[in-house]
């Protein structure tokens, strides 16, 4: 068993800045978890604080049940794959990956066995005797990887392992990591400001700002069901449209969101949900995707400012009064003009009307203060 537990896990630094809040987290055994969040939202400081790389501030974590607060960093079975690769450029590749197994005085037979077993797994094998400063930077970091598989820790860390590759070697790598994954078959935290990495790796993704955790779920869960606006706005390409000025109204007995002078009735589930919790009309942002949203009939209207052809679908700029307005289209279902300077109609499904409370920034529907994992402030910005 690999099990991670975070329990109220806090970092204060000398200048009393407290660079992470109170972080709740339970990592099952072999669960990938993904940390993804801006620059500065602590994401890293959190992974840090697992390795023992920074002192735990307050709170508790936990590695298969034993408390790690003050255990040194060599002595708690992880494994970190860092962002610059960190390795040593005197030696070859092969004495890289066996550099932690000579230290623990592990037999020779028995090092060499694993080094190339996993060598093997990672195809550099062709390059064990080589130098760093001749690999690249995807084949650099393989071998960064390899150094940490041939401990076979119980934890692997990862802190934004992909960021200085370009796309297409990050797009390689990160199906690599699926396949790596797969393979040795333990428990997983990764750190990333890339939300298709977030996206394509994790079984539930962890959202940080501020150093507050905003939502823990699915990636599923965290594209249909954000719980407020950051969420929101933060996943999903392109990002989610935010309409405000609008209202969320109550006639006869029946919820409506007012979106630019336009009513739209919502549906069962929203109207439960809504009644469920006694909601009053109030102010709201509301929030359509841009891949939710049909163009060429609709109570809604816009101007096309650009008009970015992609092949199997079209991507629209548009203005709708004081509102931009993207709109993904699949080109096959485009009837209607939309070069630039065109006027369009354009409509959604009341269901996939997204609620924000104006105030706080929360959603109307998703956001459960009672949650153990909503446990970060209200967000009104975005």
């Amino acid at each position: 068993m690999s099990e991670v537990l975070l329990k109220g896990l806090k970092k204060v630094y000398d200048n009393k800045v407290t660079a992470v809040h109170d972080v709740n987290l339970h990592i099952k055994d072999k669960e990938f978890i993904v940390l993804v969040g801006p620059s500065g939202c602590g994401k890293s400081t959190t992974l840090r604080m697992v390795a023992g790389l920074e002192d735990i501030s307050g709170g508790e974590l936990y590695i298969d049940g034993a408390l790690m607060n003050d255990i040194a960093p060599k002595d708690r079975d992880i494994a970190m794959v860092f962002q610059n690769y960190a390795l040593y450029p005197h030696m070859s590749v092969y004495d890289n990956m066996a550099f932690a197994l000579k230290l623990k005085k592990t037999p020779k037979g028995d090092i060499d066995k694993k080094v190339r077993e996993v060598a093997e797994i990672l195809d550099i094998t062709q390059y064990l005797n080589r130098k760093p400063k001749a690999l690249s930077g995807g084949q650099r970091q393989r071998v960064a990887i390899g150094r940490a598989m041939v401990r076979d820790p119980k934890v692997f860390l990862m802190d934004e392992p992909l960021s200085n590759l370009d796309a297409k070697l990050r797009n390689q790598m990160r199906a690599e990591i699926i396949k790596l994954r797969e393979r040795i078959n333990t428990t997983f935290m990764y750190v990333t400001h890339d939300q298709t990495e977030a996206m394509t790796l994790a079984d539930r993704i962890v959202i940080m700002k501020d150093g507050f955790v905003n939502q823990i779920g699915t990636p599923q869960e965290l594209f249909n069901k954000p719980v407020n606006l950051f969420v929101a706005g933060f996943i999903g390409m392109p990002v989610m449209n935010f309409f405000d000025g609008c209202k969320l109204l109550l006639e006869n007995g029946k919820y409506l969101a007012e979106i630019r002078g336009v009513k739209f009735e919502l549906d069962e589930f929203q109207q439960k949900a809504l009644k469920s919790r006694s909601q009053k009309p109030c102010d709201i942002v509301a929030g359509i995707r841009p891949q939710h949203i049909s163009v060429g009939k609709g109570e809604l209207s816009a101007k096309v400012e650009v008009n970015e052809l992609l092949g199997s679908e079209v991507n629209l700029h548009a203005r709708s009064g004081e509102d931009e307005v993207v709109m993904v289209i699949p080109t096959v279902d485009l009837e209607t003009d939309v070069s630039m300077g065109a006027e369009i109609r354009f409509t959604t499904q009341p269901k996939l009307i997204q609620l924000f409370d104006k105030a706080s920034g929360n959603n109307l529907i998703w956001y459960d203060p009672a949650s153990a994992e909503a446990n970060a402030p209200e967000c009104a910005k975005y």
